[in-house]
């Protein structure tokens, strides 16, 4: 992204602090180009290469997701051509999680995608899980507590908000409570690289255990 006062670049972690704050004032529109998107992507796939293998991520303290599931669009009542989100590796801690039943709910804030709060992994044949992206995710309750009027933003996109429909047989929030989360992709996605869904990951290789390379 440009300073507008300078015409220089302007840094990544600048962006993000610039972005969130923008985002308790009023809600911010895709302003980021196309190549600023790209470069932070970039930056931040760099900042968490090491995770490539999941036992570092283990050893730094993710989990994973408790619900012991691979989200894809299709188990989640939503159009099958989304593809999926994959395998969810969270950081307690970090997401400040503070109940797991009925829902899970963290206290947590973070909005730093070089420190991310959640890793994302497809499941392969030879049963290795394959890093394909990272996200941030902010419990609402929590968030408009600390005295932020709208919800997160980075990278010129308004975070999604999900919230379970209990008219529907899928469960929109994946067993959280209302949240608001941003997924940043690694590999191609069709949709969009912020996009929460790709149509290129898939859940086919599964299996509801927990998974070391």
């Amino acid at each position: 992204m440009k300073n507008p006062a300078s015409g220089r670049t302007m840094p990544f972690a600048r962006l993000m602090l610039i972005t969130t704050a923008l985002a308790a004032a009023v809600p911010l529109k895709a302003e980021a180009s196309d190549a600023d998107v790209t470069a932070a992507i970039e930056e931040i796939k760099a900042a968490t290469a090491r995770y490539a293998d999941v036992n570092v991520a283990l050893a730094e303290g993710y989990i994973q997701d408790p619900s012991g599931h691979c989200v894809s669009a299709a188990a989640e009542g939503l159009p099958a051509e989304w593809g999926a989100m994959g395998v969810h590796y969270l950081r307690p801690d970090v997401i400040g999680i503070t109940a797991v039943e009925p829902r899970v709910y963290g206290t947590g804030l973070n909005t730093d995608f070089l420190k991310p709060s959640v890793l994302l992994y497809e499941p392969q044949a030879d049963g290795s899980m394959k890093l394909v992206g990272a996200e941030n995710v902010v419990f609402e309750k929590a968030w408009k507590e600390a005295g932020f009027r709208d919800g997160p933003a980075s990278m010129g996109r308004n975070w999604d908000y999900m919230a379970d429909d209990p008219n529907t047989p899928g469960d929109e929030a994946h067993g959280f409570e209302p949240h608001y989360d941003q997924h940043v992709w690694f590999v191609n996605n069709p949709l969009g690289q912020l996009m929460p869904f790709n149509p290129a990951i898939t859940c086919e290789h599964f299996k509801h255990a927990a998974h070391t390379n």
